[in-house]
């Protein structure tokens, strides 16, 4: 039997959102209306500054974080970027907006409730580590529940097992002078998951890194991420490391949200120059995902699969298509049919995840468009040279 061409990705349901932000601003001064009024009439921030001799970090921010993703706020210095994430967790105060976790408005919470709500649900990676020096790992992973008031054997218990998680189970006992950058990052992360949090925000959490222990964290965070799925906020001035963990991304500049995308969308449509300068020299290849080529338009024939192969057969014919992609009734990717032949071809389809560098030579030497699949081997659509050629040339990415 033959399908009609159509979208090959099944209908899914929407991510839950985690949290909501909406109209949130911040304005450094005892008095911010004055700022705000100006704000609301569509000043800039520069202008706010000039004339009022006040600073704005955070202008008008709306946006939502979906359960389970990795969500990048990213921009030059200056940009309101570290600002945004400490209005998250309430290091400071927003001159106005709303805060939602889980549907509590954490900026109408009482005092009392909000620190439990800090404690119990939000955890903070930072930049310089910020270990105790005389404490051992174990003790830094378990501080936080400590200071959340959880016993002792029941903290211990989960600060172990946050410590395995990143590799350093066997190093417990060791203090902070005794273990390397990248460790003592680790045990900051440690400390972060031990809590087992909502939701987990990282300020420039890799930055003091050495470039090679640098990737290794990224790498870390990614594997435990394809783990566990947590909701993660990471602050970030880095295109290539946004690039490379973000699920989605939100770009600031002066204070404002200018676009937010996941990274194929940003490369494909910046939304202006400066976005589009911001990300120039990022490697696409190395970026973009197979799933994010992958395309099912009208001269992607598909088929059902049959032990019957003579009604595909003529139809392909009929349409002068030199293949056709064979589904299940789930939308499983079987195999690709030939005209030229009743059997199966024996091409392995790429993964939906893999980067588009270790598609070069498949792509190259497949007889057809190669097949993309996802984790469930559900077909995503097809990539072609074409398509391929197209990506690695930086004009088909808006560069122009």
């Amino acid at each position: 039997m033959i399908l009609p061409s159509e979208t090959a990705s099944s209908s899914t349901k929407p991510a839950e959102v985690r949290m909501e932000v909406r109209r949130l601003r911040k304005v450094f001064a005892d008095d911010p209306r004055p700022a705000l009024a100006l704000l609301d009439s569509g000043a800039s921030k520069a202008e706010v500054l000039r004339r009022l001799n006040v600073n704005v970090g955070v202008v008008d921010a709306s946006f939502d974080i979906r359960a389970g993703e990795i969500f990048v706020i990213m921009g030059l210095s200056g940009s309101g970027k570290s600002t945004m994430v400490r209005l998250l967790n309430r290091l400071i105060e927003p001159s106005g907006g709303d805060i939602r976790l889980d549907g509590r408005n954490l900026t109408r919470l009482p005092k009392r409730d909000l620190v439990e709500v800090l404690r119990r649900d939000m955890s903070m990676v930072f930049q310089s580590f910020a270990l105790l020096p005389n404490r051992s790992a174990l003790e830094n992973a378990a501080f936080g529940l400590e200071v959340a008031g959880v016993d002792k054997a029941t903290r211990r218990d989960a600060a172990l097992r946050a410590l395995e998680q990143v590799g350093l189970g066997a190093y417990a006992a060791r203090y902070p002078r005794e273990l390397s950058g990248g460790m003592q990052q680790r045990v900051g992360l440690a400390r972060a998951l031990a809590k087992n949090p909502t939701i987990m925000l990282m300020d420039e959490a890799f930055s003091a890194l050495d470039p090679l222990i640098r990737t290794e964290m990224q790498n870390e965070l990614l594997r435990l991420q394809r783990e566990q799925a947590r909701t993660i906020v990471f602050i970030s001035h880095d295109a290539e490391e946004a690039m490379r963990i973000a699920d989605r991304i939100a770009v600031m500049e002066d204070g404002r949200i200018v676009q937010i995308g996941t990274p194929a969308e940003i490369l494909r449509e910046p939304a202006d120059d400066y976005v589009r300068a911001f990300f120039r020299g990022v490697d696409s290849s190395r970026v973009l995902r197979a799933r994010d080529l992958a395309r099912c338009d009208g001269t992607t024939v598909l088929l059902e699969d049959s032990d019957d192969r003579r009604p595909a057969l003529r139809r392909l014919s009929e349409l002068g298509a030199g293949y056709g992609y064979v589904r299940d009734p789930s939308g499983r990717f079987r195999g690709i049919l030939s005209r030229d032949g009743a059997d199966l071809l024996a091409v392995e389809p790429a993964a939906g995840d893999a980067p588009v560098h270790a598609l070069l030579r498949r792509v190259a030497t497949s007889p057809c468009p190669l097949p993309v699949v996802d984790g469930e081997g559900l077909f995503l659509g097809v990539v072609s040279r074409a398509a391929l050629l197209e990506t690695l040339d930086r004009g088909g990415l808006g560069d122009g």
